[in-house]
């Protein structure tokens, strides 16, 4: 459980398309870390929302962006969760293999690696 951030950490979460944080890490996120409501993908304050609820290939097409941008950032760490685990229903198993070729910078849930 990711429960506070250092300076250079940003949290990574599973979010919908319209960016409604109602439950789960989403809603952590945005009472604590910046994630902005409306908001469903990228980076925000110390955020960075990954779309798991608009099918498995938005899924995909979205962790290939956030590995893009971890790469373009090495100041920078990113803390992933569970993300697509929750409500959307995906299995580590089924998402884990999406982060594959992140760089040092990303630091994957226990059950992704």
């Amino acid at each position: 459980m990711i429960s506070e951030l250092q300076p250079n950490e940003i949290f990574v979460f599973g979010s919908n398309a319209g960016g409604l944080h109602l439950g789960g890490a989403a809603r952590f996120a945005f009472e604590n870390f910046g994630a902005v409501w409306g908001e469903g993908h990228g980076l925000h304050g110390r955020t960075y929302a990954i779309d798991t609820m608009s099918g498995f290939a938005v899924l995909r097409e979205n962790v290939r962006d956030f590995v893009g941008f971890a790469a373009e950032h090495p100041e920078l760490r990113f803390l992933v969760t569970e993300v697509g685990c929750g409500i959307a229903g995906y299995t580590p198993a089924q998402v884990a293999p999406l982060f594959a070729g992140s760089g040092r910078n990303v630091v994957l849930p226990a059950s992704f690696r």
